[in-house]
């Protein structure tokens, strides 16, 4: 079985790992946001391929959802002492070697999507050594970056841009978002591999990551949203959103920048159905949000409930097979 999921976050990395365990035999394809990705101190960071990488090999701190178990900090330590900027990003001594090698190989020419395959090649493997059914492939090799727009009064405009990292890690995602842009979409291309994986995939999930930053990027990569709705796979996504609000992350600080409401429903009808140009075949909800069920069926999708909390991965396994049943049977 071939499957081809669009994630992000620590969200998407932990619905992957119960996609995994859903399906042990199927082969699956992680096409992952990478509008996330910042430079820092000179290194090309990429947070969601990170997690989702650590999260499948085990190497992911599990207190928190991501960086490296047993992690230390000493070089970030060296750096506040000499006082370089910025000091609000954490960067971890075992998660700093992934950083140095993807720019290096960056650097050297190879594109991100090349890069990430050889990373992986440590990570996504089992017990024996053998490469795992998993493929990690960034959205795009181009360069994409999230930024939120929020005021400002010492701006001349008022306001300003800045990038999501620092919204979300310095800012704590406080101030109101105004707008959310993604620099460089228009203009980007899927990266290899992404578009195969969905015109071949017999399922298509979309994670219930961050609707605004993790999937709506991933979806904005001119050619995708295009390949979803003309895929011959049943296309199903799960809401991260849970009784009003979202299970991780800030969505609730985001959704009403794009004129969202923040519901599951909401999210669902964001989405759309593929026969209204959208991209969902069925939306699974939460039995807190059953009551928008008879919303989403009129607005042509196939809607159904579930328990949809990721306490382990055999929950998440559970609700992904069953959410799957509901939808397509």
């Amino acid at each position: 079985m071939q499957i081809a999921v669009l994630a992000g976050g620590v969200g998407g990395s932990r619905f992957v790992q119960g996609v995994r365990r859903a399906y042990p035999d199927a082969t699956v394809t992680v096409i992952v946001n990478t509008a996330d990705d910042i430079t820092l101190h000179g290194l090309h960071i990429s947070p969601d391929l990170d997690t989702m990488m650590y999260s499948l090999g085990g190497g992911i701190d599990p207190e928190r959802g991501w960086g490296r178990a047993e992690e230390t900090w000493r070089v970030g330590g060296e750096l506040a002492a000499y006082g370089v900027e910025p000091s609000w990003f954490g960067l971890g001594d075992l998660d700093l070697a992934t950083h140095l090698v993807r720019t290096q190989m960056l650097d050297a020419g190879y594109p991100l999507s090349t890069v990430t395959q050889a990373l992986c090649t440590r990570w996504l493997r089992d017990a024996d050594q053998r490469a795992q059914p998993v493929q990690l492939v960034p959205m795009t090799d181009d360069r994409v970056e999230t930024h939120v727009v929020i005021d400002d009064p010492a701006a001349a405009s008022g306001r300003r841009a800045v990038h999501f990292q620092e919204y979300w890690v310095k800012l704590h995602a406080e101030p109101e978002a105004r707008q959310v842009l993604q620099v460089g979409i228009d203009k980007c291309r899927p990266a290899p591999g992404v578009l195969e994986a969905i015109s071949t995939a017999e399922l298509v999930l979309l994670a219930p990551s961050n609707p605004v930053v993790s999937i709506g990027p991933v979806l904005g990569v001119p050619g995708i949203t295009a390949a979803i709705r003309a895929a011959k796979a049943p296309v199903v996504g799960f809401s991260g959103i849970i009784g009003g609000a979202p299970v991780l992350g800030m969505a609730h600080r985001l959704l009403p920048a794009i004129g969202v409401d923040v519901d599951a429903g909401s999210v669902g009808l964001h989405y759309g159905a593929r026969p209204a140009d959208g991209v969902l075949d069925a939306w699974i909800v939460d039995t807190a949000d059953a009551g928008a069920l008879p919303r989403l069926r009129e607005h042509g999708l196939i809607a159904a409930s579930t328990d949809l909390i990721m306490s382990e991965p055999a929950a998440t396994a559970d609700f992904i097979q069953h959410g799957v049943k509901l939808a397509t049977e």
